[in-house]
């Protein structure tokens, strides 16, 4: 049997927190799809180096560029205002490992502080942009601001898409790699029971490969 889930919020998918619906549509918990985590790294207007634990992604091209499309950056945050004023970012794919030190980046976000320093990351230098890549990630993007608009028109989330102008990626990265502890890590955003709304757990996730082809 199949639950079917209307584009209208039903009453039984009540908030875990004030403001959770305008923030996330309710059928991102009803439907529970996994979305790769990064650190997006920018400048903030004093120089200090800024990060936004980030996922709802997905990173596509043709022979006309590599683009990075992220929807759902937040209009409220230092990275999207950075972006905006700088039009430059990194995006750096760490392993599981790395969560709790994303967290405290989160933690410790005053204008003040470098927030790279604050989850215990090293500064990498880029090759094309000035914001910093993290030394630690085993892939990183520099990107270009190539377009910016609301997600939904109603001035909560927008929608980035930067060009990749470079990647750094780690010389041990094949599919045993990505497909591990040291691959990529993915956000399982707090799924609730499609029937009864229930549910606020999340989890970091991790891949593993079934089939080989």
């Amino acid at each position: 049997m199949k639950i079917e889930i209307d584009e209208k919020r039903s009453e039984n998918f009540m908030e875990d927190w004030p403001g959770q619906y305008d923030i996330f549509s309710h059928l991102e918990f009803a439907c529970g799809v996994p979305s790769v985590m990064f650190l997006i790294t920018t400048l903030k207007e004093n120089g200090k180096p800024n990060a936004c634990l980030h996922a709802w992604s997905t990173f596509s091209g043709d022979s006309g560029g590599f683009f990075a499309i992220m929807p759902g950056l937040m209009q409220s945050t230092h990275t999207y205002r950075n972006i905006l004023r700088d039009k430059e970012f990194c995006v750096n794919f760490l392993n599981p490992e790395y969560y709790e030190r994303c967290i405290k980046t989160i933690e410790q976000n005053d204008d003040d502080l470098d927030e790279l320093s604050a989850g215990g990351f090293t500064v990498e230098p880029a090759k094309t942009v000035r914001p910093p890549r993290i030394a630690q990630a085993f892939l990183s993007y520099e990107c270009t601001l190539e377009a910016a608009s609301d997600l939904s028109g109603k001035g909560l989330n927008a929608m980035i898409i930067g060009r990749v102008r470079h990647a750094a990626v780690d010389q041990n990265h094949g599919i045993s790699e990505i497909c591990g502890k040291d691959g990529f890590a993915f956000n399982i955003h707090s799924p609730k029971d499609p029937a009864t709304g229930k549910g606020s757990q999340s989890a970091v996730a991790q891949l593993r490969a079934v089939k080989l082809t």
